[in-house]
């Protein structure tokens, strides 16, 4: 056999062993649903706009190749923008439809920052399968010579295809951290470590040689989505002066649910308080959350408007839930059918 023969069939048996060996990794399906990490500043109006695709992302991660066999669904383009019962519908049906195939070993869905959180916990209210379901998003544009997106979207990819991470629900994975959906929350407008978990802590960490976890989140439920459009249900805030006219006007408008962001364990002013009498006298439920990062709602104060008598007036307690995921729950529960302050209470403080 000539030299060039051989260098040939060396060529031919590398790439053969290249192609099966591919051929043995798991599959991760990347769905691309838009945010900062699909942005670039525009040339002209130096803004920063939608830019990029899910299949230009997966180029700027080499390395994914080592992991996985990537699938790219481009769900859509600026989630922001899309955001909403339907919108989320749609994406359940989407990770529900890839999870089921056995060859597919989890799912990385790129995702705007400012409403991540909320995707995230739906997600992991609706999705079916155990398997790992990761969000991840960036702080600074493509443009940006310090883009944080592929190495959150490479550290995603390498959670999905960790073991350990099956059965803990849908996580958001930024800045080489892991938390919960159910307690991650956006801390910070600009900074890359802005996903936090506040007193939960994260549930583990990506390092260069493997992905460590160091918790479970064991606070976790499901609820069907079934068919039909999701009710309408709205968050009202409490603050110094408020009235009670807004929250009055969503249940005069349809509201079909009314979340509160109360003050400390879920106090109110008066006005406040007889708007959420108003509401239960109209048989739409109210349930109280707390505009505090930490802690939790409880039925404590007994002076009008204070946590007891909003509870012994028919509220429900969002416990730990901040308003934007109670809202979720609640939207859920009236979805099914249950709107009884016993059944509602009792989702809320699973």
């Amino acid at each position: 056999m000539n030299l060039r023969l051989r260098i040939f069939s060396l060529f031919t048996l590398c790439a053969m062993s290249a192609g099966a060996m591919a051929a043995d990794l798991p599959v991760v399906q990347f769905i691309a649903t838009g945010g900062t990490i699909a942005m670039k500043v525009d040339p002209v109006t130096k803004g920063v706009v939608p830019a990029i695709s899910g299949d230009d992302l997966m180029q700027t991660v080499p390395d994914a190749a080592k992991y996985a066999r990537i699938e790219v669904n481009n769900f859509s383009a600026m989630s922001a923008n899309y955001v909403e019962p339907k919108w989320w519908t749609r994406l359940t049906k989407a990770v529900d439809d890839a999870l089921a195939r056995p060859e597919v070993a989890g799912v990385v869905i790129a995702h705007g920052t400012d409403t991540m959180e909320e995707t995230a916990y739906w997600l992991d209210l609706t999705v079916k399968s155990d398997k790992p379901v990761i969000l991840i998003g960036a702080q600074r544009n493509a443009s940006s010579p310090d883009f944080d997106g592929p190495r959150n979207l490479l550290n995603a990819i390498r959670i999905a295809t960790t073991p350990e991470a099956k059965g803990k629900g849908v996580m958001v994975a930024m800045n080489n951290q892991i938390n919960a959906a159910r307690t991650a929350t956006k801390t910070h407008t600009a900074d890359v470590e802005t996903f936090k978990s506040g007193d939960f802590g994260f549930l583990g960490e990506v390092w260069s040689d493997r992905v460590q976890f160091s918790r479970t989140p064991l606070r976790r439920q499901h609820i069907d989505i079934g068919s039909g459009e999701m009710p309408r249900v709205e968050i009202l805030p409490m603050f110094g002066g408020a009235d009670g006219d807004l929250l009055r006007y969503a249940v005069d408008q349809g509201a079909k649910g009314i979340v509160v962001q109360a003050v400390g364990m879920g106090n109110m002013n008066v006005s406040m308080f007889e708007a959420v009498k108003y509401a239960l006298g109209k048989n739409v439920p109210v349930v109280i959350a707390t505009r505090v990062p930490n802690g939790r709602t409880m039925p404590v104060y007994g002076f009008p408007g204070g946590g007891k008598t909003t509870f012994d007036a028919g509220a429900v307690m969002a416990g730990d839930l901040n308003p934007q995921k109670a809202r979720l729950l609640l939207m859920l529960m009236l979805h099914q059918g249950q709107s009884s302050k016993e059944a509602l209470q009792a989702a809320f403080d699973r």
